[in-house]
């Protein structure tokens, strides 16, 4: 393996581990005592301080790359130049003369979108983390690999907030003009890998007039493609993750005018709370050596409870994506015919499955309801209503109506049907009321995939009368009373009140897009509102 230098970054005399396996980095991490290896293989590390991302710690350099098209504001906070190279100095310092691990990697599975990355880190597990979760470069790739970005990763360096301009000690900045992601402070490294998918959903639409996505995909053994888009806790991993059906990615795509879907990453990041091998045993069997269990509780024999959150609520395995038995390679698709928008709806109003005109598929995917989840973000106790524009706010460093301005063009020329799926709550709102159960969510989706849901028979439809979506009145193996929310209460006032405050929310959050938005948009949104 070539020896590389870090002297050009700023880092100095460090012990440079390059290009390690997957098993020499789980050996490093049990033996340095950061980490343990489970029954299954996986090994097992806690992150830390913060289990989660902490969006109020995210900067972007302001810029002359940045400043006309960044849309700036409390989602994408400005840093300046000035602070930033400082900062940068003090990181690359406290990493000198220290062992770090350094893996040269990239994203985009498309060869015409590829973008070469360095990760360099302060532990072997954040690199083990980055080799499961990057595309792995070939032994000839790189021999004359040229990095584009890097990816500087020091969780145990500790800013000072009066002195460098962060709001504490923790931070995580994109820098355009330099191409690094600067990441300390803290050990989650969902920071390292949602970075550069921040980075690419400006490169993307701005250099490559291409579509990012914060969506999982899969392809049907026709080669027909299902796109679902939807926040963490939503289920885009699970949804994605099908027997029946070669997984494309679970959570960063492109959509490129070449008409192709294609993954980002090469490995997947799933949520694992109640995590069992009856209801998801893709995900399940995935855990084995080479996977990386985040913030979990093992017994004595290695054994994980994946039901316990004494730690966190936000639970994690990272693994390769070739973990997954059926996936398609490479991790390309073509155009979508069904795009499923997943809400996790902490009011128990939003039918559990429902059909999208195109103007309220433009609504809801600028709207991008659904409710954090504890643990997902710092300081999120307890799962809140909460609206993220594009399913994916925190990682869109452009105005959302330019992402959506995209997808609605795409989806008008390649004839896609939209479903908006609600996989939170039935009966009731949140600590009333029950998780949508599984079983009926997949029969849901795969009646649309099978064609059984009377796509163009509006007859066969209930058109809601607060949110104006279009829910089926039937579907195999769902029983009907389950796929009318108003039923699954069994107190139509409650019901009714409830719908209301959720629509008078929508159109609060909406406030801020609409003009920015056309009418046959705002019509998209719920026609009815409450006092």
């Amino acid at each position: 393996m070539k020896r590389i230098s870090l002297e050009n970054y700023g880092i100095k005399n460090a012990k440079v581990n390059y290009q390690l396996s997957p098993e020499e980095l789980h050996r490093i991490t049990i033996e340095k005592g950061q980490g343990v290896e489970a029954s299954s293989g996986a090994l097992a590390v806690k992150t830390g301080e913060f289990t989660g991302r902490s969006p109020k710690d995210r900067f972007i350099v302001k810029d002359a790359v940045t400043e006309d098209k960044v849309w700036w504001g409390e989602i994408n906070i400005p840093f300046s130049p000035e602070k930033f190279d400082k900062l940068y100095e003090k990181v690359v310092d406290y990493l000198s003369e220290k062992e770090v691990f350094v893996r040269d990697c990239y994203a985009c599975a498309d060869a015409n979108y590829k973008l070469n990355i360095r990760v360099i880190n302060e532990y072997p597990w954040s690199n083990q983390f980055a080799y499961n979760m990057f595309l792995r470069p070939s032994e000839e790739e790189l021999e004359n690999f040229e990095e584009e970005w890097a990816v500087v990763n020091a969780p145990g360096f500790k800013a000072d907030p009066a002195v460098d301009g962060t709001r504490q000690h923790n931070f995580a900045i994109l820098n355009f003009t330099k191409k690094i992601a600067l990441i300390g402070g803290t050990g989650y490294t969902g920071e390292i890998k949602k970075g550069i998918f921040s980075a690419l959903n400006f490169i993307l639409p701005v250099d490559k007039n291409t579509m990012p996505m914060h969506c999982s995909a899969n392809v049907g053994p026709d080669g027909d493609t299902a796109v679902f888009f939807g926040l963490s806790g939503t289920g885009k991993t699970t949804l994605s993750t099908d027997p029946h059906r070669s997984l494309i990615g679970d959570d960063e795509h492109g959509w490129t005018n070449e008409d192709v879907i294609f993954n980002f990453e090469g490995g997947c990041y799933a949520k694992v709370i109640n995590l069992s091998a009856e209801q998801e045993p893709e995900i399940y069997n995935a855990i084995k050596k080479g996977a990386i269990l985040e913030n979990v509780i093992l017994d004595e024999k290695g054994n994980v409870d994946f039901e316990d959150t004494s730690i966190t609520q936000n639970t994690r395995v990272s693994y390769p994506i070739h973990h997954i038995e059926n996936i398609k390679e490479p991790s390309l698709g073509k155009n979508p015919k069904n795009i499923f928008f997943l809400t996790a709806d902490a009011f128990g109003v939003i039918p559990p499955i429902s059909k999208l005109t195109p103007s309220q598929a433009a609504y809801h995917f600028i709207s991008g309801y659904t409710a954090k989840v504890a643990g997902t973000e710092a300081g999120v106790k307890e799962p809140v209503p909460s609206f993220s524009a594009c399913f994916g706010a925190p990682f869109m460093p452009l105005h959302p109506a330019k992402y959506a301005e995209m997808l609605s063009k795409k989806m008008i020329e390649a004839g896609v049907n939209v479903w908006l799926v609600n996989t939170g709550w039935t009966g009731g709102p949140y600590g009333v009321g029950k998780r949508m159960e599984l079983k009926y969510t997949r029969a849901m989706i795969k009646a649309v995939l099978d064609g059984k849901l009377g796509l163009y028979n509006y007859d066969d439809y209930h058109i809601h009368s607060v949110f104006g979506v279009a829910q089926p009145r039937t579907c195999p193996g769902v029983p009907t009373s389950v796929l009318s929310p108003r039923q699954t209460w069994n107190d139509d006032e409650a019901y009714y009140t409830m719908a209301f405050k959720l629509t008078n929310a929508f159109r609060h959050n909406f406030k801020k897009f609409e003009e920015h938005c056309s009418e046959e948009i705002r019509r998209g949104g719920p026609q009815r509102y409450g006092f």
